[in-house]
Formats: C-alpha cells, sequence, structure tokens
C-alpha cells in the first residue's frame, strides 16, 4: 500500500546520479548529488541555501565523502563529515547529521514526508484498552508494509490513566483515587510518564510511519521533527508552542503535551502525543502520585501548574482544534481519510484479552 522507496542493501548501478534533500527543521535546505561506484562514495557535490565559512569547507565536505563505502550508517557519515572540516569551520542552518541524512536519502536508506502516502483516521469513541491496542497493531501494519503511514486520533469515553510502558504502577498511581473516582488503569507500548484522560479532556493522536522517515536524526531530534505540524497547526490557531527536552510540550504559559515512541524490529515506529484541553488539575493529582522529585526541575512545586489546558488558551472547541490539525497535516503531506478496518478492530480487542486488559501486563512493573 506504501508508495515510497523502500531501503536496500543492494549497489546502486555505477553512473546512476543520485540526488537527495533535507529540509533542516528551522533550518536550511541540504541537497547531495553523488555517485557509487565499486560500492563507494562518488563525484560528490553538496548544495544548498545554508551557510558556511570558510568557503573552501564545502570542498572538504565533498572529500570527506569520496570514499566511503556505500553501506555507511548515519553516524559514520557524519563523523567522516565532521572529520574533515577544517578548524574554526562555522556551519549555519545544517550540520555534520543534516548532510548524514542527505546522503542517505539519496541512497533511498531514509526517506521523506512526500515519499509516503499518508491516512488519516479522524477520532472515534473507542475503549482505552482497545487505542491502546491499536497503537500495536497499526505500528506493526506499516511496518510491515500493509498499511500506509497513519495519523489517528483517538477518543474515549471512560476516565482512563495511560502510564509508560517502564513505569511503576504502585509509584505512578494512587489506587484510593482510582476507586474513587472510577478510573482505568492502562499500560501502553511507549515510554514517557502517566496521562490522565477523562472524555473531552485531551487530544490524543498517533503517529505510525517507517523508520526511514527518521534515519539519521536523533531520538531527541526526532521528537520535535515528528510533531513539526503540529506547531503549525497550533500557530495557526495563535498559539506558538515548542519543544522541552526530551518530550515535552509548552508554550510561554505552561507544559500543554507529552509525546511518546516505541520503535519495533520489523521497521515500524509509534509516535504518540498527549495535549489537555480541558483537564481537572484537582482530580488528577488525586490521581496521579506526582511526587516532588519529578517536580525538582520544572520551577514549580504545584503539579496543576505545570499544566496549562489548549481550551483556555485558544477559547475554541476541543472538535475545532483537533479538525485544524488534521487540516494542516493533510495540507502538508497529502494525506487522505481513511478508516480503521473491522480486521484491525478484532485484532486489538483480541490483543486486550490476551494482553493489554490483563493484569500481567499491566502490572509487568509493579
Amino acid at each position: 500500500m506504501t508508495s515510497h522507496p523502500e531501503p536496500s542493501d543492494n549497489a546502486h548501478d555505477a553512473g546512476t546520479r543520485l540526488h537527495g534533500e533535507y529540509k533542516v527543521p528551522g533550518g536550511k535546505l541540504v541537497v547531495v548529488d553523488l555517485e557509487v561506484r565499486d560500492g563507494r562514495f562518488a563525484d560528490v557535490s553538496l548544495s544548498g541555501d545554508f551557510f558556511l565559512e570558510p568557503d573552501e569547507a564545502l570542498q572538504d565536505i565533498n572529500h570527506a565523502l569520496t570514499g566511503l563505502p556505500e553501506a555507511s550508517t548515519a553516524a559514520e557519515i557524519s563523523t567522516a563529515v565532521t572529520g574533515g572540516l577544517p578548524d574554526g569551520a562555522t556551519l549555519f542552518g545544517f550540520s555534520a547529521d543534516a548532510v548524514a541524512i542527505t546522503v542517505r536519502r539519496a541512497l533511498s536508506k531514509a526517506t521523506s514526508w512526500s515519499d509516503h502516502q499518508w491516512d488519516v483516521i479522524p477520532p472515534s469513541v473507542l475503549p482505552t484498552q482497545v487505542n491502546v491496542a491499536l497503537d500495536e497493531v497499526l505500528t506493526e501494519e506499516v511496518g510491515a508494509g500493509l498499511r500506509n503511514p497513519t495519523l489517528r486520533f483517538w477518543d474515549w469515553e471512560e476516565p482512563s490513566v495511560v502510564i509508560g510502558s517502564f513505569q511503576s504502577v504502585k509509584n505512578e498511581v494512587d489506587p484510593e483515587g482510582v476507586a474513587r473516582h472510577g478510573i482505568t488503569v492502562v499500560r501502553r507500548i511507549s515510554g514517557g510518564g502517566a496521562m490522565f484522560m477523562e472524555a473531552g479532556n485531551c487530544i490524543t493522536y498517533s503517529l505510525y510511519l517507517p523508520q526511514t522517515l527518521v534515519d539519521g536524526i536523533s531520538f531527541a531530534d526526532s521528537y520535535a521533527f515528528l510533531d513539526a505540524w503540529v506547531m503549525a497547526a497550533l500557530e495557526k490557531l495563535g498559539i506558538t508552542a515548542f519543544y522541552v527536552p526530551l518530550n515535552d510540550i509548552a508554550t510561554d504559559q505552561g507544559k500543554i503535551g507529552g509525546a511518546a515512541q516505541k520503535r519495533l524490529a520489523n521497521g515500524g515506529m509509534l509516535h504518540h502525543v498527549t495535549m489537555s484541553y480541558d483537564i481537572d488539575a484537582d482530580k488528577m493529582v488525586d490521581v496521579l502520585r506526582i511526587g516532588k522529585e519529578k517536580l525538582s526541575d520544572k520551577g514549580t512545586r504545584s503539579a496543576k501548574k505545570r499544566v496549562d489546558p489548549l481550551r483556555r488558551q485558544t477559547g475554541m472547541a476541543r472538535s475545532a482544534i483537533i479538525q485544524a490539525m488534521q487540516e494542516v497535516f493533510s495540507e502538508r503531506y497529502g494525506a487522505v481519510e481513511s478508516r480503521l478496518t473491522e480486521a484491525e478492530l478484532e485484532e486489538a480487542r483480541k490483543r486486550v484479552d490476551s494482553k493489554f486488559g490483563t493484569g500481567e501486563w499491566l502490572n509487568r512493573v509493579p
């Protein structure tokens, strides 16, 4: 179903000119043209609208790339570029890592957004356990090439806490608060922190993508890279948002969300974000154990002050914000509306029974 070039370890034909481009988020365009001869880079030409001093450093980069094995990893390419630069060289608007990504794209071992046909699944109300199970099912499908890379918006009815894959249940959740408020507690496959989710109080989405899209991009940088469209959507709504490393999304008024990721062995990847729309902060701190240590580097004693909901910042309905996000994503990446298949829903329900709804999974980190 996918339309992107599949990464290959096969050698490229000698004499074939390869071309790669990469727009650095917040930076400049990097372009590489090269050939592969006898399994090594040849006739390398770097270009772009970046700035580089001294002028001769451009040829130094070309020389550093020339002769590298075609099978070089992004890290090896980046190291070669850095090692080939003269002392005091200044790269503005790009980096050695950006050059590596561009080279990998030229080799079709890394892909760009435009190499894929993207689908968008609008919100549909499902049990939280099914939403979590779908993250695993759809990530596997994208990795196996059985589904186009997809953006899916969640919806749910029952109040829930979704904890990260490596979190301790007893350390994150207050059992008395959970019982008092009728909270469903679920563990997801991605890392990161706990999410307090009541119907209508969050905007949650999952991106299912091939790992080729983030080839050469560091784990930390991949968060902002995959959410650049979200920042554009929020900007359209009058909100200037930014990433607080590693995975928090914030404005100058406070944190509005957080992201988590999971990479599968079959090449699929999950990038998952929850943003607060109209959170009940009193109930949140009654249900979650948010300790002093977690808050120690946040500049605040109060967990309530850490979250500043989108409703207050925009004055817009949750559905309108989701619609704006979907429109920006579709416009940027040519995405088309899709839906969950009955087979996918059935598989997710099976995994609720066998995994996500079991005490064994929930308490795997007690």
